[in-house]
């Protein structure tokens, strides 16, 4: 046995975990794929979104099944071809055929849903010299219409999808309405440090500020408007002077991108409130949501890749720096694209970096998502799991669901996840709150916080690498590590959760205790619609680290879930509505009998859990 492994099982004989022990002999894989719960896998798209365990994944970092667009097809250095597999801000290789040739590893870990990062072409390195750094994660597109080189040609992105359907998997995109890369510059700054330039100070009707002469007077600019009032705007409104240097008139696709009419030109990003939706951020070119062109022209790029590769969904980057009327015309238009390509659960989510129920559920209302990243998840879990805060706060999130648009049942929808590639890795947030607490205590909370996002209501959401026992020591560039060997000495140098592996080799071991114990939660959940369908209840919580229980009931079945967050031992009675006395577990061990009806005895070591199922639920 190798010491990887002997750690591994050391590991998992030492936590006690009941619920993942089952999952700790890395035999036959134990999910072989949507089908093997969910159903024929022809009819994935009959599927909800609260039936998909989403994989979010970087392409750039994950495999690299073909070195030969590395570079993207450019020559010279790495501020040319943004290439350098030694640097964490650049290119490392990872490509659209590393995904194709890694299907097995993401199916078996139990997603049946991929959620990729931007895969369009971008900029291929900004910054300021000294600064730069690479388009690798996506965000910094100028063709909107096409697979950047990097990750291969859009055939290589056909096959993926096509692939990922085959197998009865959903494909996901990450898609960006907000900003371009940054290509369009101004007069008055041209270095992109220009400071935000308000609408009070610099209205749309006068040139240079509210001193200087008016100019088209009566124009509106105030959301969006009749197509006649833009057509008024001109060139000379702006609040700064912008302008495409030498080369770059034509770098963006669709053609229309490259008019600077279209953006804002107001400055940069700053404070939230009209700087926030108006605003270049960190220098992006901000585009001018409000300008039916702009409307039209982002429902005609997205719905082309909906038309041209059957996309399932869409993750909307930056959704909250764009106008609510952007998104009232652009949601719809969506989802009625999809409907007439056949995909009728097509999953909108957009992302809101805010950990308030109420400012989330705000955009649920007034901007018409059918969904947002559940950030208020993220911040919650992470504090009871990671930090040891009362589970009573897990009790008052949940209760927050009533205020989504579509309440708890809406709410089922909402993407659940643990870190990502902005905030950083949930490991590392339970080793940086227990800076003293062993490999047993930190492998212990990492599985119980994946319990908690496995089996809640919401659609779990697995950062690529988590199940690696990836940590990373901060967030961004840091928690965006390879799966394939990495050259990048600070990543080398970590120490991974639940393995003496580093990143300097591969890592898609199916055998990690973490990747074991996922992959068994997902079996549980595929087999019980409870568990992906049931609206949520919760049976016990309190003001200190401890017991949170919860219940789900689907289809005449309730399914108690029930996990200690506290480092000693409990058995307590949790209140059901089950009037039978019989419950068989589905991870775990649960009492072979309630211990009278409408009450039910659990018993469970630190950082653990149980689920058990009654056929009689009330």
């Amino acid at each position: 046995m190798s010491s990887k492994r002997r750690l591994a099982a050391l590991l998992m004989a030492a936590s006690c975990l009941t619920a993942a022990s089952a999952a700790a002999q890395p035999a036959e894989p134990m999910f072989a794929g949507p089908s093997a719960a969910l159903g024929d896998p022809t009819e994935f798209r009959a599927r909800p979104a609260s039936d998909e365990v989403i994989y979010f994944v970087l392409p750039d970092r994950f495999e690299n099944a073909d070195p030969s667009n590395d570079r993207g097809g450019l020559e010279g250095d790495r501020l040319t071809t943004g290439f350098d597999p030694t640097h964490k801000g650049f290119f490392h290789g990872g490509d659209l055929s590393g995904l194709i040739a890694q299907l097995d590893y993401i199916q078996g870990l139990g997603a049946t849903a991929i959620w990729l990062g931007p895969i369009y072409q971008n900029k291929p390195v900004q910054g300021s010299p000294g600064n730069e750094s690479a388009g690798y994660h996506g965000y910094w597109i100028t063709d909107f219409t096409r697979v950047d080189a990097h990750f291969g040609e859009n055939a290589d992105m056909k096959a993926f999808v096509d692939a990922a359907h085959a197998r009865g998997m959903k494909v996901y995109l990450d898609i960006i309405t907000n900003h371009t890369a940054d290509v369009i510059k101004h007069r008055e700054c041209p270095d992109s440090s220009c400071t935000y330039r308000s609408r009070a100070d610099y209205p749309y009707s006068r040139q240079g500020g509210v001193d200087n002469a008016p100019i088209n007077e009566g124009f509106l600019g105030d959301h969006i408007q009749t197509a006649e009032n833009f057509a008024r705007l001109t060139r000379s409104d702006y609040a700064y002077t912008p302008f495409v240097p030498d080369g770059e008139e034509g770098v963006k696709a669709p053609a229309w991108l490259n008019d600077p009419i279209y953006y804002h030109n107001r400055g940069n990003f700053g404070v939230p409130g009209e700087i926030s939706q108006h605003g270049d951020f960190v220098g992006l070119d901000d585009l001018f949501t409000e300008h039916p062109r702009v409307v039209e022209g982002m429902i005609e790029i997205f719905g082309g890749w909906i038309d041209q590769f059957g996309i399932d969904g869409f993750r909307i980057d930056t959704a909250r720096h764009v106008n609510p009327e952007f998104w009232q015309a652009f949601v719809p238009a969506v989802l009625e694209r999809a409907e007439a390509r056949g995909i009728p659960n097509f999953h909108i989510f957009g992302e809101v970096y805010n950990p308030d129920p109420a400012y989330l559920a705000r955009f649920s209302h007034v901007d018409g998502f059918p969904a947002l990243l559940d950030f208020a998840f993220q911040s919650v879990a992470t504090e009871v799991v990671a930090r040891g805060k009362g589970t009573d706060a897990l009790a008052a999130l949940y209760e927050a669901d009533a205020i989504y648009k579509g309440g708890e049942e809406a709410a089922l929808g909402l993407p659940t996840f643990l870190g990502n590639h902005d905030m950083g890795r949930f490991a590392m947030f339970v080793k940086q709150a227990n800076p003293e607490a062993s490999d047993e205590e930190i492998i212990r909370r990492v599985i119980l916080g994946h319990a908690l996002m496995m089996f809640g209501r919401g659609s779990p959401t697995i950062y690529y690498g988590d199940e690696q026992g990836f940590v990373g020591l901060e967030g961004d560039q840091a928690a965006r590590q390879n799966m394939f060997a990495s050259q990048v000495e600070s990543y080398n140098a970590e120490t991974l959760v639940g393995t003496t592996a580093t990143t300097a080799e591969r890592n898609f071991d199916t055998g990690h205790p973490l990747y074991a114990a996922i992959a068994e939660m997902a079996r549980v959940r595929a087999a019980e619609p409870a568990l992906r369908q049931g609206l949520q209840v919760t049976r016990a919580s309190g003001a200190e680290a401890g017991l949170f229980a919860f219940s789900r009931r689907f289809d005449g079945r309730e399914v108690l879930v029930a996990m200690n967050t506290s480092g000693e031992a409990i058995s307590e009675n949790v209140w059901v509505d089950a009037t039978s006395l019989d419950w068989t577990s589905l991870s775990g061990q649960c009492a072979p009998q309630a211990s009278a009806p409408g009450s039910v005895r659990v018993d469970l070591a630190p950082y653990s859990y149980v689920v058990c199922v009654s056929e009689a639920a009330a």
